[in-house]
């Protein structure tokens, strides 16, 4: 009697460890942390806490008046600038040094010295006069939308470069495939 207990218990314990280990495992395949739920939902306000910066150097005060749409904005150019990075740093682990172009050298003085002056400037009109009149608001919404407009300049200049990259990119791979397929027996 105590054998079938025994092999009963052990079975059981089998059965447990092999179906959590199984479920972890599946969990794992799709992609997921047993345990951890984390649902992020794009249409809640970013938190400024939550926000890391990668590339960009910005004052987190300046960045307390922006509204959400261009937090997030922010932040996509933050990603951007930080695969345009990785691309020149993998050049450089070439030894291949790019010749920086003006279009480059404008942009990377627009992400690190003009953006960080605008947001500046942005902020303190917002916060200077707390008076709601008509002129007031009327500066305020202005200076929204040109730091907006630049925004979306540098974000599409960003584009652009980005864009240029990969089609390098693809162009050596072809020249390579072009090279490889002329010199077959």
């Amino acid at each position: 009697m105590s054998v079938l207990i025994g092999v009963g218990i052990v079975t059981t314990v089998t059965t447990i460890y092999l179906g959590r280990k199984g479920w972890h495992a599946l969990h794992k395949m799709v992609g997921i942390t047993p345990g951890v739920l984390t649902y992020q939902d794009n249409n809640t306000p970013l938190a400024l806490s939550a926000v890391n910066w990668q590339q960009l150097t910005l004052n987190k005060k300046h960045l307390k008046v922006l509204p959400d749409k261009q937090l997030r904005q922010l932040q996509r150019i933050d990603e951007k600038v930080g695969s345009y990075q990785s691309y020149q740093k993998t050049r450089q682990a070439q030894n291949k040094t790019p010749a920086v172009t003006e279009q480059q050298f404008v942009l990377n003085k627009m992400l690190h010295t003009r953006l960080p002056e605008m947001l500046a400037s942005h902020y303190q009109l917002v916060n200077i006069n707390r008076s709601n009149n008509e002129m007031n608001q009327q500066k305020k919404a202005e200076a929204s939308e040109l730091l907006q407009q630049v925004l979306n300049n540098i974000e599409q200049r960003l584009d652009k470069l980005l864009e240029q990259m990969d089609t390098q990119q693809l162009q050596k791979l072809r020249v390579m495939k072009n090279y490889i397929n002329s010199h077959d027996s």
